[in-house]
């Protein structure tokens, strides 16, 4: 006799398998993928190909123009923004882009990014300097992306733009457009 705790299991395990097997474009949230990574260390196995991430090549230096900017929270006066020509979905399913964050007094920090909505990380490639040139992150591992109050850029990009449930990009086109017009999946919920 199937007990109710085990048909949930299987079912918990079936919807996770189902989204992981269908990619990006089924991605659900991060609550989803501690589900995920709790079974992997239970001894499940979902996919057998290693995932090999393509090298990342450096955009330009942001231009204002092509500053989409992004909604973070309330809670910070900090200004986010997107640097939509850097905007690249790539052939690991990592979308790169180029991050501005201005404060209140006119800092301005630039750094390239990486995000992976099938694992829910993040990764920092470089800091922009302000002769347009670049320098290489020394932490460039891949993190997990938090819903932290602080920092909630990644977060924020996550959830509301580029992973949102049911809504996921899955090109460079795509994220693009999640930039400029917003993502219905994200403003459905």
């Amino acid at each position: 006799m199937v007990s109710a705790r085990s048909t949930r299991v299987v079912a918990i395990f079936l919807g996770i398998a189902g989204a992981v097997l269908a990619g990006p474009v089924a991605a659900k949230g991060p609550d989803d993928y501690e589900a995920l990574l709790r079974y992997k260390s239970e001894g499940y196995v979902f996919d057998e190909r290693p995932w090999v991430e393509v090298e990342a090549s450096l955009p330009p230096a942001p231009q204002d123009a092509n500053l989409l900017p992004i909604v973070v929270s309330q809670q910070t006066d900090n200004r986010f923004f997107v640097d939509e020509a850097s905007v690249h979905f790539g052939s690991d399913d990592v979308i790169r882009y180029t991050m501005v964050v201005i404060s209140p007094s006119g800092v301005r920090n630039v750094s390239f990014e990486g995000m992976r909505c099938l694992t829910a990380e993040r990764r920092l490639y470089a800091f922009g300097r302000s002769d347009g040139s670049w320098s290489k992150a020394r932490n460039g591992a891949w993190q997990r992306i938090e819903g932290a109050k602080a920092n909630r850029q990644h977060a924020a990009l996550f959830s509301d733009y580029f992973c949102s449930t049911g809504g996921s990009v899955g090109d460079t086109e795509g994220a693009r457009r999640v930039l400029r017009y917003g993502n219905p999946a994200a403003i459905a919920r």
